[in-house]
């Protein structure tokens, strides 16, 4: 799978994925318009995002309504030698009414599945070169 990685202008950066745009910028404060939501931003999205769809396949697998159900996600950081690291995500799955209690467990399992997540835990190597 490859990306396309552009620079439009200013401090924007946009992405090219499957024949669809992901536009990027920096908040007016780190010289940005804050146009649009930063890479990591994007980042931090692809984890409730991913989990969502999880919950959402689940609740849908079973034909269990979804209306009011949603992921709230919370990012905690920390400082360790002067610089800020993300150091915990948290999600809590808002069931909607009359979601079935047998399920509680069930769909956080689900979430758990998430492919953003595993990615993190088993990461990749990464390579960068210039030619």
């Amino acid at each position: 799978m490859d990306i396309i990685v552009t620079f439009p202008g200013g401090k924007k950066v946009l992405a090219e994925v499957d024949g669809r745009e992901i536009m990027t910028d920096q908040p007016v404060s780190s010289g940005g318009e804050g146009s649009a939501p930063t890479p990591f931003d994007y980042f931090l999205a692809s984890v409730g995002t991913c989990a969502g769809i999880y919950a959402l396949s689940f609740c849908l697998e079973r034909n269990i309504p979804t209306e009011g159900m949603k992921v709230t996600q919370r990012a905690e950081f920390a400082e360790s030698d002067g610089k800020k690291r993300l150091a915990r995500v948290s999600l809590e799955i808002t069931l909607p009414d009359g979601f079935p209690d047998k399920y509680r467990n069930a769909i956080v399992k689900s979430a758990e599945l998430c492919a953003v997540k595993k990615a993190i835990f088993d990461p990749p190597e990464f390579s960068v070169t210039a030619t």
